[in-house]
C-alpha cells in the first residue's frame, strides 16, 4: 500500500513541480511581476514533496532491499542499486533545491529577485527528478 502511495503522490509531485518550474521560468524570463499564486504554486510544490520524502523514507525502511545479500552484492546489482541508494540520494537533493529555492525567494522584495531562485533550484529539482524516476514502473 505504501509503494502505491508512493508512486500516485509522484504523480502530482512530478505535476506540481513542472507547472511552478514552468511558470518561475516563463515569468523571470518575461520579466514579469511576482504575484500571490507564485507564492501558491511555490509553495504547494514544497508541501507536495516533503510528504513525498516522508512517504519515500517509510517505503525505504520498510522495503526489504538487501535480504540476505551483501552491501557489495546490492551496488553491483544496477536495478537494487538504484532502488536502494541512487533514486533515494537524487529524490533527497531535488527537496533539498526545492526547500532551498523556496526560502531564499521568501528573503527578497522585488519580482525579479524572487521568481530567479524559484526557477533556478525548482528547475534544478526537476532535472533530478526527470533524471531518477524509474520510468519503466511508471508506465
Amino acid at each position: 500500500m505504501i509503494k502505491m502511495l508512493h508512486s500516485y503522490w509522484a504523480c502530482l509531485v512530478f505535476l506540481m513541480l513542472v507547472i511552478a518550474t514552468a511558470n518561475a521560468l516563463i515569468k523571470y524570463f518575461g520579466k514579469k511581476e511576482y504575484a500571490a499564486i507564485d507564492f501558491r504554486l511555490a509553495l504547494f510544490t514544497l508541501i507536495v514533496s516533503h510528504i513525498q520524502l516522508l512517504i519515500g523514507i517509510v517505503l525505504w525502511f520498510t522495503q526489504d532491499y538487501f535480504g540476505e545479500a551483501s552491501m557489495k552484492d546490492v551496488m553491483g546489482n544496477s536495478v537494487l542499486r538504484s532502488n536502494a541508494v541512487e533514486h533515494p540520494i537524487a529524490m533527497i537533493l531535488a527537496i533539498v533545491f526545492i526547500t532551498i529555492g523556496y526560502s531564499k525567494h521568501k528573503k527578497k522584495l522585488t519580482s525579479a529577485a524572487k521568481l530567479k531562485p524559484l526557477a533556478l533550484f525548482y528547475a534544478l529539482a526537476l532535472l533530478l527528478v526527470l533524471a531518477k524516476i524509474p520510468w519503466s514502473t511508471w508506465f
